[in-house]
């Protein structure tokens, strides 16, 4: 019971830095077009925000599904059941 939780809280965690490590792109990117020398970053942004979109959404999910094995989901986020009874 402690390995999975200690597997669950790296499956929140590794994401969470990564999430953190694209915050910090984008804020670069941000920061560096201030500067007179150097242009704006598109690659920098394009990549912070990847790295931070991707990541979200993956805990997002993982939240979702956890929830929904629990059934403590409203009704519009369950997914249907299918009649096999053909």
């Amino acid at each position: 019971m402690v390995v999975q939780k200690v597997i669950a809280l790296l499956i929140m965690v590794i994401p969470a830095a990564i999430a953190m490590y694209g915050i910090k792109l984008i804020r670069d990117a941000f920061f560096y077009s201030i500067s007179s020398e150097i242009g704006f970053l598109w690659g920098k942004l394009v990549l912070g925000i990847l790295c931070f979109a991707i990541p979200v959404l993956f805990i997002a999910g993982f939240i979702l599904h956890h929830e929904r094995k629990k059934n403590r989901v409203q009704p519009r986020f369950m997914i249907p059941e299918t009649d096999e009874d053909e």
